[in-house]
């Protein structure tokens, strides 16, 4: 059985296609079709959910939320009260572990591959580290495939008018945590991503702290408190920030209360001054889809409609920004919290899973092709001969079509060198210091080569978007076949498979 996942900032959801071949949402135990991404440790019992959310305003120091903005960051470990530390791959694999039994429960079925979507700016560390999550929550990740990909696909699956046109879409996808734009082609056969942007921390989260931000002010004006003195004070005001933002949607004001240290305070927020905190964000928002449109040598004129996508395009002044900046009036036709999931189903159902676990998918056969691009750009750390300056020298162009491979030859810099100590970098700049170092090996040469020998650099993109780089002696014809890339930020195979055995005997409510 085969499913799809939104592995969401603050929420989930999970679809599949039925026996008809139609998309499903599926609820969770609860009935619920989106799952809050929270998890809460108490006495050897693991919640994940909406009761886990409800209880973080009174037991906040044992619950996690938001660790989707952790992904790939190996410095982050949640601290547990028996003293063991959770890493962001094991907390995201505990609430995989939950929407899989929920699955299963609802179909009758056991899940044993799923598709999983990740903000089309997230990069290298980060899909590994969502593939890792996968693995430890006991699946086969299929395939890793971007939120806006997803949303295009859910898209075209239902539009059956001028199906051999072409439209060009941009999706405006703006969740709890992430942002990002996405411009492509659409066909009835194809979906052709042009060129992608996005920034990983801005999202719903950031409105709900301006309105937090507001309040705790407010507080301290009023009462002369700091609100980050109680920590009970401050998650309750996160929630009721949270509820703040959605009430005001569809109202005019919106009054939060909150006590602290034995005082209280109403607050009253106006539909215009929630506007106005969140105007900076948006501008911000604006500032990358122009960036992304140049990218992809367009004009307004040339998009025909634009997608909204996450939840937090709800607030109506996302679409009143997008319309004064585009003139186009973005579409509200589909759930902004369902159609990623259902996006993920679609592709999950596209792929022929093998047997074999080591194998890869392959696609079926009269399929929608979709064909997506790498949102960061991949290279190496070289030096130059003449300066001897060290510059990061691009291999793989940010928007090359993916799957990809590239190759490109350097020269030693020394007579007879041994070793060669290769660094991939993640980033558009020359400058060492404005890219990531997504990991780095030393490699053995021969040492009988003069110097200026050529070495030849193979770097490919997956389909999931991860990087493998490959080698050759062109001196001696002598193949060194894929390099290990010791990854800073992730999980190595052995923390992998540990980490794994000790999540299959977890029991989560």
């Amino acid at each position: 059985m085969k499913i799809g996942i939104d592995l969401g900032t603050t929420n989930c959801a999970v679809a599949y296609i039925d026996d008809n071949g139609n998309p499903q949402i599926i609820p969770n135990r609860e009935g619920e079709r989106t799952t809050p991404s929270v998890v809460y440790f108490e006495e050897g019992t693991v919640v994940v959910g909406k009761s886990a959310k409800l209880v973080s305003v009174t037991d906040p120091e044992n619950t996690v939320q938001f660790v989707k903005r952790q992904m790939g960051n190996l410095d982050y470990k949640f601290p547990m009260e028996n003293g063991e530390k959770l890493t962001p791959e094991e907390l995201s694999a505990i609430i995989l572990k939950r929407l899989i039994e929920d699955a299963e429960e609802s179909i009758g079925k056991k899940v044993t591959d799923v598709v999983i979507t990740v903000p089309a700016y997230f990069n290298d560390a980060q899909r590994t580290s969502t593939q890792d999550a996968g693995r430890l929550a006991g699946v086969r990740v299929l395939k890793i495939i971007n939120e806006p990909t997803a949303a295009a696909l859910a898209y075209g699956l239902g539009k059956k008018e001028n199906q051999n046109e072409t439209q060009n879409i941009l999706v405006y996808d703006l969740g709890g945590g992430t942002f990002d734009v996405t411009i492509m082609s659409l066909s009835s056969e194809e979906v052709r991503i042009r060129s992608t942007g996005g920034h990983k921390n801005l999202g719903g989260f950031d409105f709900d702290n301006a309105i937090f931000s507001y309040v705790a002010d407010c507080l301290e004006e009023e009462h002369g408190i700091d609100i980050y003195d109680d920590e009970i004070a401050m998650q309750e005001l996160r929630e009721k920030s949270e509820e703040c933002k959605k009430m005001l949607t569809t109202r005019k004001k919106a009054v939060v209360s909150i006590s602290s240290q034995g005082k209280s305070s109403k607050v009253t927020i106006t539909k215009e001054q929630f506007n106005s905190m969140i105007l900076s964000l948006l501008n911000s928002t604006i500032i990358i889809m122009k960036s992304v449109l140049e990218e992809a040598e367009m004009e307004w004129s040339d998009l025909d409609k634009i997608l909204l996508v996450g939840g937090s395009t709800r607030a109506k002044a996302v679409s009143d920004m997008i319309e004064a900046e585009t003139g186009i009036r973005p579409s509200s036709e589909l759930n902004p919290d369902e159609v990623v999931a259902i996006g993920a189903a679609i592709q999950a159902d596209l792929l022929e899973a093998s047997d074999e676990l080591e194998q890869e998918p392959t696609v079926k056969s009269k399929s929608t092709k979709v064909v997506d691009v790498n949102s960061h750009s991949l290279g190496v750390l070289v030096h130059d001969s003449q300066s001897g300056e060290q510059y990061n020298s691009i291999i793989l162009p940010k928007n090359t079509e993916i799957p990809a491979s590239i190759t490109r030859t350097y020269y030693t810099s020394v007579k007879n060198q041994e070793f060669l100590h290769i660094q991939v970098t993640e980033g558009d700049s020359e400058d060492p210091e404005d890219v990531w170092i997504i990991g780095d090996t030393e490699i053995e040469l021969a040492g009988n080569a003069p110097i200026d020998s050529p070495l030849e650099f193979t770097m490919s993109y997956d389909e999931n978007g991860v990087v493998h780089v490959f080698a050759k002696d062109k001196y001696n014809n002598e193949n060194l076949g894929e390099i290990v890339i010791e990854r800073k930020s992730n999980l190595s195979e052995r923390e992998v498979n540990e980490k794994a055995t000790k999540l299959m005997m977890l029991d989560i409510e």
